[in-house]
């Protein structure tokens, strides 16, 4: 498998489709966001780049539901497996960098249902108290986005399904897991660059109507709080559409969190080198030569 990563407005799309355009080959996402239909503008999904390219894991999953990383192993293996069967190149593209890895590593994630008792015991302890429990205890999932106490409490309740059940935690063991050869290229952009994209791109999606989008879903049945946990665009923008938050405002702190968000994005694939994850990093504004995709 080829990957294609990096920070959001570096053009990740754009490279995905030339290679795979030159390669005979399919895309497979790996965008936490863009799987959820409706949330197109928010999201940067823009369909209209992929042109003949066929793409997969975008539009899988309806709005205000709650997609995670299990599901997306498991439809990212079956798109995976589909291309392979029939003699092509997957390449993945995408900055949600807990997909990249997760799925180059080969993991295997159980479902974990919902432990009404365990949830239950916990109720009312402070995130503190919860953070300082999870961390004692044996870390077989990523616990990572533990800034809320209901993430916390979730990361607690995978902890203990992983404990009382030995053989599916052997299965999300990273060490038994058995990875995919994948050629993981970088797209290079400096962070001056990357800030003048970013601001350019949220005004132009603005103007794309990226407020009536929220509206729209909102007015479809939505409830505004499942909007406001996908983060980033659709917060800031539900936030702004019920009252919370006036438009100046709004422009602001949306801007300043897409900046912190790619920050955070680069900070994960520079872990991943850490970690032994070869990435090869070439200019944004570029082709990529032949030599890194054949």
């Amino acid at each position: 498998m080829i990957a294609i990563v990096g920070p959001t407005a570096s053009g990740k799309t754009r490279h995905a489709v030339d290679v795979a355009s030159r390669l005979g080959a399919e895309i497979i996402s790996a965008d936490s966001r863009q799987v959820y239909r409706g949330m197109d503008i928010g999201t940067g999904k823009d369909i209209e780049e992929y042109g003949d390219v066929p793409y997969h894991l975008v539009d899988v999953a309806p709005a205000g539901s709650k997609y995670n990383l299990h599901l997306y192993l498991r439809d990212f293996r079956k798109a995976f497996d589909s291309i392979r069967a029939r003699g092509r190149m997957p390449v993945m593209c995408g900055g949600t960098g807990l997909y990249v890895e997760s799925a180059i590593a080969g993991l295997s994630l159980p479902d974990v249902p919902e432990n009404p008792e365990l949830r239950s015991s916990l109720e009312g302890k402070s995130l503190e108290e919860l953070t300082s429990m999870l961390a004692s205890m044996k870390k077989l999932h990523n616990t990572t986005d533990v800034d809320t106490v209901k993430r916390t409490v979730r990361a607690i309740e995978i902890c203990e399904y992983y404990r009382l059940h030995p053989e599916e935690a052997e299965a999300a063991d990273r060490a038994r897991s058995k990875p995919i050869a994948t050629r993981i290229i970088g797209i290079d952009i400096s962070r001056d660059d990357r800030r003048r994209r970013i601001t350019e791109r949220l005004h132009r999606r603005l103007e794309e109507g990226m407020v009536d989008e929220v509206r729209s879903l909102i007015d479809s049945g939505i409830d505004p709080e499942d909007l406001i946990y996908y983060g980033l665009e659709y917060k800031f923008l539900t936030l702004y559409v019920i009252g919370r938050l006036a438009y100046d405002e709004m422009v602001k702190d949306l801007e300043m969190a897409i900046h912190q968000f790619a920050k955070r994005q680069m900070t994960w694939f520079r872990g991943m080198e850490r970690r032994g994850f070869h990435i090869e990093w070439y200019p944004y504004d570029r082709p990529l030569p032949d030599e890194a995709i054949l």
